[in-house]
């Protein structure tokens, strides 16, 4: 086993190590935010995938398997979470076209950088809203 006492200065003393800063002493900026909000909608589009699939393979089904799944997608509660897929998606895709701006050097200025990650957030949600929109109209 290693040996888990703290490391001495040569007169005997213990070393102090400054400790590793925590969020809470960090302000909170947008490029954090919008770095949390990414990895977060990244785990989410697992959900929303699984549910795509079970969609899929109720249709792949038949009528009678497919009926209960179509009335749970066509209820409030079953548009709700398609909406919320559909922020989730472009949110994510949004991100991750910011990432890829700044992998090719562009935007890495402290304002640039922090509009992109506030235009990631505007541009989700309106995309979102005129997709849906749009869908809904041409219904």
């Amino acid at each position: 086993m290693a040996d888990t006492a703290r490391p001495q200065n040569p007169a005997g003393r213990p070393v102090v190590r400054p400790l590793s800063p925590h969020l809470q002493i960090y302000r909170w900026t947008w490029t954090m935010a919008m770095s949390v909000a990414h990895r977060i909608t990244g785990v989410a589009l697992y959900g929303g995938t699984a549910l795509l699939a079970l969609w899929l393979v109720a249709l792949a089904a038949g009528p009678g398997v497919y009926g209960p799944v179509a009335w749970f997608f066509g209820s409030i509660l079953g548009r709700l979470i398609l909406f919320v897929y559909t922020w989730i998606l472009l949110h994510h895709m949004l991100g991750g076209i910011r990432h890829l701006v700044w992998d090719f050097g562009h935007g890495m200025e402290p304002g640039t950088r922090i509009a992109m990650a506030r235009y990631t957030l505007v541009g989700s949600v309106a995309l979102t809203v005129l997709i849906w929109f749009v869908a809904l109209l041409a219904r």
